[in-house]
């Protein structure tokens, strides 16, 4: 039995990639289902974050499909977001930033952390990833509200910066034991 279980499993370079693409962007929407509301801001706890992140570190640059997919399973009705809901106003609505930064985060995680990247490397990509997500999710999430930098950053960022954080360690640790 042990000896089944170490044999190297060989697909085509292509259809891996699309099944991860595929794959990564059904655990991001199963990230979402994972949720904690919070009574102060529209922005539940996730482990989305997890998912995206962890993405990067696995698919590299082609990461960034499984996200744009991920996006556009909720915008045409499967109900992928949080709640499981879908629709069109979740890209215009408060966490609709978010959204977006998963986008953007997948890309630049990817592109930071190359094969072979040392663990402080990795970990400055993951943060620069976490900082994009914040970013276009807290901008959204202001203009959405109608809120000051300030108020923005309370209900946008500080809830999750120790929960994030948790799962970006969770994502660098994962990752190492995947490229073994």
């Amino acid at each position: 039995m042990e000896k089944i279980l170490t044999m190297p499993v060989i697909l085509d370079k292509k259809l891996s990639v699309v099944l991860g693409v595929f794959l990564f962007a059904a655990l991001t929407a199963l990230g979402a289902f994972v949720r904690v509301p919070l009574p102060f801001t529209p922005v539940p706890l996730t482990l989305q974050v997890f998912f995206v992140l962890l993405s990067a570190m696995v698919l590299g640059p082609k990461a960034v499909f499984s996200q744009v997919l991920y996006v556009i399973m909720g915008l045409t009705g499967l109900p992928v977001f949080t709640g499981a809901s879908a629709g069109f106003s979740h890209l215009f609505g408060p966490t609709g930033g978010y959204l977006l930064g998963f986008i953007a985060a997948s890309w630049a995680v990817s592109r930071i952390a190359t094969k072979g990247a040392g663990a402080f490397k990795t970990a400055l990509a993951l943060m620069i990833g976490l900082a994009v997500i914040y970013l276009l999710g807290s901008i959204q999430l202001g203009l959405w509200l109608g809120l000051g930098q300030v108020k923005t950053i309370q209900l946008g960022i500080l809830p999750f910066i120790v929960g994030d954080l948790l799962k970006l360690a969770a994502v660098l640790a994962s990752a190492r034991l995947l490229e073994r």
